[in-house]
């Protein structure tokens, strides 16, 4: 256990030193406090927000609860969706907190508003925008370009489905962000950005594109049970969002799993995008991430960081700091299985032990928030 919280530790100093310092800078970073573990034992600690005066909130999605860690450090439950429901994609505006809550089999979510010492209430339906607008399904996922032989041994009716298809009725949030003009939301099922106005109107704000084409191996195709006709074919992943923050410029940047394999398997296909909130304009910034869960992006410097639930060396989990205007990365410092990263004035905050499996391969609440407070003027 020792092991496990150095790790976190060593990780968020060497974010936050590269977070506050300018691209490509060696200014040392003054510490002034920390680095400090907030909380422990939460059970997949996938969405992290920092409200004013370094109040925390934080969900323990499969519980499906939200908790308040305020400054004292008293760790409290504030909200809680319905047992056996998800909770999830945490922000803070103005002192109101919202999340969203959607059931397993993803046929419902709602993203909920809960203002200070108030009581949380419905605020847009996502599920109910998904299943009428179904924004992408201007996209086309799966096989590229197979004959038709091929094609018609593929059973629709099966499990696997049809060789090629369109974009699914799917809602999965999995991140929010509250902003001046309302909370966009990252919905993990639906392939796409929403906007939820505080009126509680949903929209789209971005769809992300099909993820590039994977050249099927043999040894895939007998592990997903696609027929053999397809080995050597290309196929397309739908796109994940995990996460939407602002950046400097004023656009919106968002992580992105990779559909399918989530690990290095078919290689390090996570991504991060940016778009226009104007347009809807979507731009790729830089891939080759496994497992991008969340992103926090430095308003002064433009620096971005990523956290990899599988990355590193390992395949255990690292954070991977970069500025859109470089090649290289920054920094990639191993941490052990982080899902959610913030930035707040002079702290850095980073959950990790997020998904750290057991025996039998399911997660253990053994999450921690981790904070460390540097100085901006050293």
């Amino acid at each position: 256990m020792k092991k496990l919280v150095f790790t976190a530790v060593a990780c968020v100093t060497a974010v936050a030193s590269a977070m506050v310092a300018a691209p490509a800078s060696a200014v040392e970073i003054p510490i002034l406090g920390g680095p400090t573990v907030l909380a422990n034992d939460l059970f997949l600690p996938l969405s992290l927000a920092v409200g004013t005066g370094g109040t925390v909130y934080v969900s323990q999605n499969g519980p499906g609860l939200l908790n308040r860690i305020s400054p004292d450090g008293t760790n409290s439950v504030i909200a809680s969706a319905t047992p056996g429901d998800e909770l999830g994609a945490v922000s803070v505006r103005n002192g109101t907190v919202y999340y969203s809550t959607n059931t397993q089999d993803h046929t419902a979510s709602v993203l909920y508003a809960l203002p200070a010492g108030g009581v949380a209430t419905p605020l847009g339906d996502i599920y109910a925008y998904e299943s009428t607008a179904n924004p992408d399904q201007v996209n086309t996922y799966g096989f590229v370009d197979l004959p038709q032989s091929c094609l018609d041994e593929f059973d629709p009716a099966s499990p696997l489905g049809p060789a090629t298809y369109t974009g699914v009725v799917d809602t999965h949030p999995y991140a929010s962000l509250a902003l001046d003009d309302g909370v966009y939301v990252a919905d993990a099922g639906a392939n796409a950005v929403l906007k939820v106005g505080y009126d509680g109107t949903v929209s789209t704000a971005a769809v992300l594109p099909a993820g590039d084409p994977i050249v099927v191996s043999a040894e895939l195709a007998a592990g997903v049970g696609f027929p053999a006709c397809v080995v050597g074919a290309s196929y397309r992943f739908e796109p994940v969002p995990t996460d939407v923050e602002q950046g400097k410029d004023g656009w919106l940047y968002v992580t992105s799993l990779p559909g399918g394999p989530e690990d290095a398997s078919l290689g390090a296909r996570g991504a991060v995008y940016r778009f226009n909130p104007v347009d809807g304009e979507v731009q790729f910034v830089k891939g080759g991430f496994v497992g991008a869960t969340d992103l926090a992006v430095s308003q002064r410097t433009g620096l971005i960081a990523v956290t990899e639930l599988f990355g590193g060396p390992n395949g255990t989990g690292q954070v991977s700091v970069f500025h859109p205007t470089l090649t290289d990365r920054v920094l990639q410092i191993p941490a052990t299985s982080p899902s959610a990263i913030e930035l707040a004035g002079n702290s850095v905050y980073v959950t990790t032990n997020s998904f750290v499996p057991d025996a039998t391969g399911a997660p253990q609440p053994i999450g921690k928030v981790v904070k460390l407070s540097v100085s901006l003027n050293g």
